[in-house]
């Protein structure tokens, strides 16, 4: 990897945008390799959760412009590819966490957005600065934004492309928890150590459940529950819980 740091750490994934010089910014290279690592996570076993961080200082500035030679070239094939790495992470079978201790803005913004949960520190900023660069919202904004925040909110969001502090943004809904900087590694770790430790298959159908729920009936969410949940009674992991219950201690999860 050129543009990532990758490491495990038990079953946690952590993937820091490596281009601090450029706050981060993804050129072809980094969206390469973003689509390479989530498709590679989503088969792989050992990885329960991913979390997505920026190094130096910085989440991630978004698209460099400066240097995406496909973009300028080829610009719709190009950002039909930026859409594969969009959905990629939205289609990880495990949850993922963004950690942003920095600026996360245009593409930046919503890739944090499309991970399940953000923790920013307090000196985190986000924007969707795409019509201050006479762009139009991309990377799955325009899908995700207004889940999170609504429509009205959304449009405010895209058209003014204004910076937004952590704490409005966690007003918003689009943050999950702002923690002091000094804090943001330990808190984010405990998270997903946490979720590691849970029930694989469970945890991945109720990210499917909740994803689909916005596009989904009632009758349709009450199949899907049913279905999911019938699966669910048949695995190891529902009796090591009963068992774990009626013995007073932690399940221990295998994803089987």
């Amino acid at each position: 990897m050129e543009t990532l740091l990758v490491g495990q750490d038990g079953g946690v994934l952590m993937v820091t945008l490596n281009r601090p010089q450029v706050r981060n910014a993804m050129n072809d290279q980094m969206w390469d390799e973003l689509l390479d690592v989530f498709r590679g996570a989503a088969t792989d076993d050992a990885v329960r959760v991913i979390v997505i961080a920026g190094a130096g200082g910085a989440f991630c500035s978004g698209a460099d412009l400066s240097g995406s030679s496909g973009l300028m070239q080829q610009p719709l094939v190009h950002m039909r590819h930026v859409g594969d790495v969009a959905l990629a992470l939205h289609r990880l079978p495990k949850p993922t966490i963004a950690k942003v201790g920095g600026v996360a803005a245009g593409a930046g913004c919503n890739l944090a957005l499309g991970c399940d949960l953000v923790v920013a520190s307090e000196e985190a900023r986000f924007s969707e600065i795409f019509a201050r660069r006479g762009l139009s919202i991309d990377f799955g904004g325009s899908w995700v934004l207004p889940r999170l925040v609504g429509l009205h909110k959304a449009k405010e969001l895209a058209f003014f492309a204004e910076v937004i502090s952590a704490a409005e943004a966690e007003r918003f809904g689009i943050v999950n928890r702002v923690v002091p900087g000094a804090e943001l590694d330990a808190f984010v770790d405990d998270w997903a150590k946490r979720l590691a430790a849970g029930p694989p298959l469970a945890l991945s159908m109720t990210k499917t459940l909740l994803n689909a729920s916005t596009s989904a009936s009632m009758d349709e969410a009450l199949e899907d529950e049913a279905r999911s949940q019938a699966v669910n009674l048949r695995t190891s992991d529902a009796t090591e819980a009963m068992r774990a219950f009626v013995e007073k201690r932690d399940p221990t999860f295998t994803g089987t």
